[in-house]
């Protein structure tokens, strides 16, 4: 069962910091959500895995996966749990690059044409990056069903999911940690 509290409260512990960043998306941002401090945590990693289980567990899909290397331990996590849940699922790995050597392709894992995919993150700003591994997934022959963010930071991303018919969820959102989106526009 999933500890939603015990998850914010993590994130709260360890991945939430505050100051002057920038943000992968060229965004200023008062905040930052460090989302590998809890998916490279044995504990959140456990609580992020058995979240997103239950956020899908109404969506019809063969596999799980996101852009490397962000998304490569939550796969990990996920398909971990969905084992111990006796759920088949398998694992997709999304690279930036081509490989250089060898196969020169953009996806790696047990992923076949036509399967269906959902597409993870861990901190959803923009959704730019969540976007790519969409695209090089559809390349590739399957169909994203649902794009999922641990946490949505309430910035574009799920608008940006919209416009491409991509549905969006997310474990948490930024409110839940008591802060305000900005508004459009900033």
């Amino acid at each position: 069962m999933f500890d939603r509290e015990g998850l914010i409260g993590l994130f709260k512990e360890r991945a939430l910091k505050f100051g002057d960043f920038t943000l992968v998306s060229g965004k200023k941002s008062t905040y930052y959500m460090d989302g590998k401090q809890i998916t490279l945590h044995a504990k959140g990693l456990r609580l992020v895995s058995e979240g997103l289980l239950d956020l899908l567990s109404d969506v019809e899909s063969d596999a799980i996966g996101g852009m490397s290397i962000g998304a490569d331990p939550i796969v990990g996590g996920v398909l971990t749990v969905a084992a111990e849940r006796d759920q088949s699922l398998v694992g997709v790995m999304v690279r930036k690059e081509a490989k250089g050597h060898g196969t020169q392709k953009y996806i790696e894992g047990p992923l076949e044409p036509g399967m269906k995919v959902v597409v993870i993150d861990d901190v959803v700003t923009t959704g730019g990056s969540s976007i790519l591994a969409c695209e090089r997934i559809q390349e590739f022959g399957c169909e994203v069903v649902c794009v999922v963010g641990i946490v949505d930071r309430m910035q574009g991303g799920a608008a940006n999911f919209a416009e491409r018919n991509l549905p969006f969820r997310s474990l948490l959102s930024i409110l839940d940690f008591g802060i305000e989106p900005p508004k459009a526009g900033e």
